[in-house]
């Protein structure tokens, strides 16, 4: 792996959504947070390392308000462009670095999604106590990734931190981080060429959290 390297999302961004495969997983991702969380009108919600919007407009008609939140601004230029054209009034972007964990200090949400984000971020329990602060009393945690794998699910894995993760290691960090209520799902399994091993299928989990 070559996690020290940052892969260039900015160049990626334009033909993102062309990828039939990553729009589906998106959507899944999102179904199962809507079946998880069940969002509401009332809720203000982060979408952490939201890329060009595909969870984030998927969640946008069901609640108040929703930041996206990306360290990619080519995503977030993508992003923009939908909401301007969709004339969508109650989303907002925040660039951020994933390294840092800066953003979104001094705001509350009701709920924080996140998916296959976590793979690029290095301090797993750092980020966990970050959204911890962030998240209002009582709110909720929803974030997509995939299980612990052998490196083979990235061609390049450039800016890849963690190949997967293993779900209960993941439940005792948010434990450690102060919340409860925790638990997990799968919301989909990617079936795909696996560089030189043929097709495998790579399952994504979803854990939910609360505050």
């Amino acid at each position: 792996m070559h996690p020290e390297e940052k892969r260039d999302f900015d160049k990626e961004a334009v033909q993102w959504d062309a990828n039939p495969g990553r729009v589906k997983l998106a959507h899944e991702v999102a179904d199962a947070i809507i079946r998880e969380a069940k969002p509401s009108r009332d809720m203000d919600v982060l979408d952490f390392g939201c890329g060009t919007g595909l969870v984030t407009l998927r969640l946008q008609p069901l609640v108040r308000t929703i930041l996206g939140a990306d360290s990619s601004r080519g995503m977030l230029d993508v992003l923009e462009e939908k909401i301007r054209t969709q004339g969508i009034a109650n989303v907002r972007t925040c660039l951020v670095d994933f390294n840092n964990r800066d953003c979104i200090e001094g705001r509350g949400f009701h709920l924080i999604v996140s998916s296959m984000t976590l793979h690029h971020v290095p301090d797993t329990a750092g980020l966990f106590r970050q959204w911890h602060e962030v998240l209002l009393p009582g709110g909720l945690l929803c974030f997509a990734d995939l299980d612990a794998e052998d490196g083979s699910f990235h061609r390049d894995n450039t800016g890849v931190f963690h190949k997967g993760f293993d779900r209960e290691h993941l439940k005792e960090l948010l434990l450690s981080a102060g919340y409860h209520d925790v638990h997990d799902t799968t919301a989909a399994t990617m079936t795909m060429d696996a560089q030189e091993k043929g097709k495998k299928a790579f399952p994504v989990f979803l854990i939910t959290a609360k505050k």
